[in-house]
Parts: structure tokens; C-alpha cells; sequence
């Protein structure tokens, strides 16, 4: 399942950005056009097979296809590993979990968080909210939600008044809006400040331009991951440490 996932994770990330329907048409190679039989779309195995490459054109497929269908499953098991099948919380992270995976590659290719990703997980956030046995009140979601998605606003206004440029986008305030309403109020702000510290670090080591600008939302998406696997865990054992 994750794999067939994974495979139709690489259609939104190609096809989203570029405004395509995602239903219509099938899958094809982007070179030549070709269409792409069920046979020779199998999750993985089809790209060994061909070698990357188009059996029609040899035009070479990119890299992330493979990778897409590789960590899909990885990160899907993962999840299980850690809440069990019967879970609420199951559901809730493995949700979470296929839209950060399209919002990661869709960022880092494209530099773009698009609103049709967003927006879905804002509410089915809320709506996780609502279930029985889920780990973020109702309560807990909208009003940490709403402060988030308030402040990063405003810092984002300030900093463009200030500075003239762009430093926080508006898809970084909604995917960040989105993942305050996921983990509420007590975990956010060390999602924040985690994926902040990655994206600093990043920028030191490989970029070190004052006027290059980069995007946030993988750092975003990689922390918040993380943070479900083990933050609370990691959490406990600062506590214990200080304590």
C-alpha cells in the first residue's frame, strides 16, 4: 500500500505545481509523452527495471521517483511501528504523514506550498481533533492554530516591511498553521524551533549567501516526522536529565 502511494505521490509532486489534473491523463513519460502501461508501473521494480529511463524515448526519470516509492512505505511502517493498527493516532499520523511527503518534494523542487495542501490538513486536523482517544483537544487545536497562524502572520507582514522581501511565505505560515493544529499547543514550539535550527544550519554549511533565499517547508515536514516517532520520548528524557 505504501509503495502504491508513493507512486501516486510522484504525480501530485510532477503535476500539482504545473496546475495538471491528477486523474487525467494517465500516467505518461513527461518527454515523449508516451503512455505508461500498468505493467511497467509497478512501484519500484518498473524503475529498476527500465533503469530510470523511458522504454519508448530513454529519456531518464528523475531520481525522487525511486526515492518517493522507497520512503513511502519506510515511514508508513514506521508509523505503525510506533501507535499499532488500532490507534486513532495511527490514522491521524499516517494522514499527516502522505501529505508532508508531496508538500516536502513539491518545496524543494518547485518552492512552493500550495494552499491544495494545506487547507485539506488544516481541517482534517481539526477534524482528528474531534475522534475519541486523539492526543489534541478540539480546543487545544483552535486556539494554538489560531495564535500560530496569527503570529507567523504578523512576523511575516513585519519582516516585510522591514526588510522588503519575501522571508516567511504564505504557504510556511499554513503548512506551520497545520502542524500547530496536528501536535497543539505543547509541541509546536519545539517544531519550530527544531526545524528553524535545521534550516540555519542548512543555510551556514551549504548556502552561506545573504541574498540566496531557501526554502522552510522540508525542514518543516523532516521535524514534524520526527517529532511523532520520538519527541515525546525525547521530551521525557530532557526532563528526567534536568529534573
Amino acid at each position: 500500500m505504501g509503495t502504491a502511494f508513493g507512486s501516486f505521490f510522484n504525480v501530485l509532486i510532477y503535476r500539482l505545481p504545473r496546475r495538471q489534473s491528477i486523474i487525467y491523463p494517465g500516467s505518461h513519460c513527461g518527454s515523449c509523452k508516451a503512455e505508461i502501461p500498468f505493467w511497467l508501473n509497478i512501484p519500484i521494480l518498473s524503475y529498476l527495471m527500465l533503469g530510470g529511463k523511458c522504454k519508448y524515448c530513454g529519456a531518464k526519470y528523475h531520481w525522487h521517483h525511486l526515492l518517493v516509492e522507497l520512503i513511502t512505505p519506510l515511514l508508513f511502517i514506521m508509523v505503525y511501528w510506533r501507535y499499532g493498527l488500532y490507534s486513532i493516532l495511527f490514522f491521524k499520523y499516517l494522514v499527516l504523514t502522505a501529505f508532508l511527503i508531496p508538500i516536502f518534494f513539491i518545496d524543494l523542487f518547485d518552492k512552493l506550498i500550495l494552499h491544495v495542501t494545506t487547507l485539506p490538513l488544516i481541517v482534517l486536523g481539526l477534524v482528528f481533533s474531534l475522534l475519541k482517544g486523539t492526543d489534541v483537544s478540539m480546543f487545544n487545536a483552535l486556539i494554538s492554530g489560531g495564535f500560530a497562524f496569527g503570529l507567523l502572520m504578523t512576523l511575516a507582514w513585519l519582516y516585510s516591511r522591514i526588510k522588503k522581501s519575501v522571508g516567511l511565505g504564505g504557504g510556511d505560515v499554513m503548512l506551520l498553521t497545520a502542524v500547530t493544529i496536528f501536535f497543539g499547543a505543547l509541541n509546536a514550539p519545539y517544531i519550530l524551533f527544531v526545524s528553524s535550527v535545521l534550516a540555519v544550519l542548512y543555510f551556514l554549511v551549504f548556502i552561506r549567501k545573504a541574498d540566496v533565499q531557501f526554502v522552510f517547508g522540508p525542514f518543516i515536514a523532516i521535524t514534524a516526522i520526527f517529532w511523532f516517532m520520538v519527541g515525546e520520548d525525547l521530551l521525557e528524557l530532557l526532563i528526567r536529565m534536568i529534573v
